[in-house]
């Protein structure tokens, strides 16, 4: 077997058989090496396309939101200087103060309650037709036409009103004639 290997004929015809094998390994290697590089190449465009048309669709999204909300701003602003939105914009302020110096300064809760207790229990009054001005204009003008002030009283009379210790007292009221 080894007779084989001495001409040296036989020796480049092996050698040149051995080298076009890897030859063709080689071509074949690179040959699919270079169709995935080519498959790659294409996902890379593909993707790149995809991030760039999500991009566009972002900053379309952005620019309109932004433009919505500039439009609301204008809106918001426009509704808040109307003077029935100021006054409720304020009465909130109010009562987002209100409630944190209620959390924040312990003295400031009990004589806070009773100033708003007392300035309730006014406004019922004003509202019943209690208040001293009132009387004093019933007196001097009368109960009116479809006696409701005499219903009024009445009715005054059976609810109670709350002082400033929180018992309840009745409101004792004559009614003019």
């Amino acid at each position: 077997m080894l007779e084989i290997f001495e001409s040296p004929l036989n020796t480049f015809v092996m050698g040149f058989a051995l080298g076009s094998v890897f030859l063709v390994m080689a071509y074949f290697s690179h040959w699919k090496t270079k169709g995935e590089f080519k498959r790659y190449k294409s996902h890379l465009s593909d993707k790149l396309e995809l991030d760039a048309k999500q991009l566009q669709d972002t900053n379309k999204e952005r620019a309109r939101l932004s433009q919505e909300n500039e439009h609301l701003r204008i809106q918001v602003n426009r509704l808040n200087e109307r003077p029935d939105n100021k006054l409720q914009r304020e009465l909130e302020v109010l009562a987002r103060a209100e409630k944190h110096m209620l959390i924040n300064a312990p003295g400031f809760a009990p004589a806070w309650e009773m100033a708003k207790s007392q300035a309730l229990s006014q406004m019922e009054t004003e509202e019943k037709g209690m208040s001293f001005p009132q009387k004093i204009f019933r007196k001097l003008i009368g109960p009116g036409t479809g006696g409701n002030g005499t219903a009024l009283t009445e009715n005054a009379s059976s609810n109670g009103n709350h002082n400033k210790s929180g018992a309840t007292e009745t409101a004792t009221t004559t009614t003019a004639a």
